[in-house]
């Protein structure tokens, strides 16, 4: 584990993108040891930045800001991840255990953040217009409703018109003399009309 101690991995992300960094252990060695995740400031000094819970809640993470880590220590790995990543985030790391006061490295990850791809404004373009996807399948599906229910309609008025147009015709076939009979009431009604608005 010396010789893991010396090598440096290197790990490149996105920036706002997540990594994800695994430090391996001998768990029947290092399983009840704390651990944690520091930044490396000077050659003698690594900044603390999360500890992995202790034994007793093994699986879950421990966030400090965008940075988590967790301890499966059945299989002996250690594993962080930062998301969000910023350019600031880029530097040298250690993956550490502590014991009765001593620190012992379980390896060095150098950190790479690669600025985003001029490509990238026009991914968000290429995303709205699958989202707006679903919206024109449902517009198309409304006309196709409206589309459907409009014909009904029109059917029903055609109908309807033709049956009255043949009722008509029945009856202007059947009884031509009663069509004279409302214009010959017509006079007689307008006569009795303004008496009777007048006695009301």
């Amino acid at each position: 584990s010396g010789c893991a101690a010396e090598n440096i991995t290197v790990v490149y992300g996105m920036e706002g993108g997540s990594i994800s960094v695994n430090c391996s252990y001998k768990p029947w060695q290092q399983r009840w040891r704390e651990k944690s995740w520091c930044r490396q400031v000077e050659e003698s000094q690594c900044q603390h930045v999360v500890s992995a819970r202790r034994f007793w809640l093994p699986f879950l993470r421990n966030w400090n800001g965008t940075t988590s880590i967790s301890d499966n220590v059945h299989a002996g790995l250690l594993t962080v991840t930062i998301r969000q990543l910023r350019k600031q985030d880029a530097g040298l790391y250690q993956c550490k255990t502590h014991y009765l006061g001593q620190e012992k490295s379980l390896g060095k990850v150098q950190v790479e953040v690669l600025p985003e791809e001029p490509q990238i404004p026009e991914e968000p373009q290429a995303v709205q217009s699958i989202s707006s996807l679903p919206p024109e399948a449902d517009f198309t599906a409304f006309y196709i409703l409206v589309g459907f229910l409009l014909t009904k309609f029109v059917v029903v008025v055609l109908i309807f018109v033709i049956v009255n147009s043949r009722k008509q015709r029945e009856t202007e076939q059947q009884e031509p003399g009663l069509q004279d009979l409302p214009f010959t009431a017509a006079p007689a009604a307008d006569g009795l009309s303004p008496s009777w608005q007048s006695t009301a």
